[in-house]
């Protein structure tokens, strides 16, 4: 695809930020501070990623006054635990939500949609932290020319269904809006070429007008010929 983002390994930020399961209450919030950040990976000692700290982990502390007078934990509400923890492997979310480098941009899309996150863990086979995966980078693909766009359309959907007849559709883009038309032999592949060029990153919509190829009632008896079936 000739460096087309399309795995999350294209768009991830790859120089992140991580606690260690030890970091201490203070520590964790002067390092949001330090580097803006509103949530920070907690690693275990092999690098993995085993949980997640986040600003709503740190408010119970403000709230609950962070003193519960030695209370059992087994009696306490979720918020009522974390407002007395002090470390990040007490105070973090596990296990942490992350997608693997190698994943379709399309699949941390729906992660992020479906636990309503803002940024993702980017992890290897083994667990690893390699990065940071955010909505803004996950829209970055939404910046590619159109003239890329219309380029892998055709080579990818259009010469790839439709060869030897490919030059008799038109492809062009316009802000990533592609527009497929002209006629083709097969009319059943139609859906499948919009789904495909949707699927091409950076597509925003398909509009499809392709067609197939024009009637000729002398060399097909079973279709009406509107010459013959036309009122007088």
């Amino acid at each position: 695809m000739n460096g087309t983002p399309a795995l999350v390994n294209d768009v991830m930020t790859r120089r992140v930020v991580a606690l260690r399961e030890g970091a201490v209450f203070k520590d964790i919030v002067r390092t949001m501070q330090q580097w803006r950040v509103s949530a920070l990976p907690v690693l275990d000692d092999d690098g993995r990623v085993v949980g997640v700290v986040s600003e709503a982990d740190l408010l119970p502390k403000e709230g609950y006054g962070g003193d519960l007078g030695g209370q059992a934990r087994e009696g306490l509400s979720a918020d009522a635990v974390k407002a007395n923890a002090l470390t990040a492997a007490e105070l973090m979310t596990a296990p942490a939500v992350t997608v693997v480098s190698g994943a379709p941009l399309a699949r941390a899309a729906r992660v992020m949609a479906h636990r309503r996150i803002k940024r993702l863990p980017v992890v290897g086979p083994d667990g690893t932290l390699e990065g940071i995966v955010s909505r803004t980078d996950l829209l970055k693909v939404f910046l590619r020319d159109d003239t890329e766009i219309a380029g892998e359309v055709r080579r990818e959907v259009v010469e790839g269904l439709f060869a030897p007849h490919a030059d008799a559709v038109r492809v062009w883009v316009d802000d990533g809006v592609v527009t497929l038309a002209g006629r083709v032999p097969d009319t059943a592949l139609i859906p499948l070429a919009a789904r495909l060029a949707r699927a091409v990153p950076g597509v925003v919509e398909v509009r499809c007008s392709l067609t197939g190829p024009p009637r000729h009632p002398d060399l097909d008896p079973d279709l009406p010929d509107a010459r013959r079936t036309a009122p007088a």
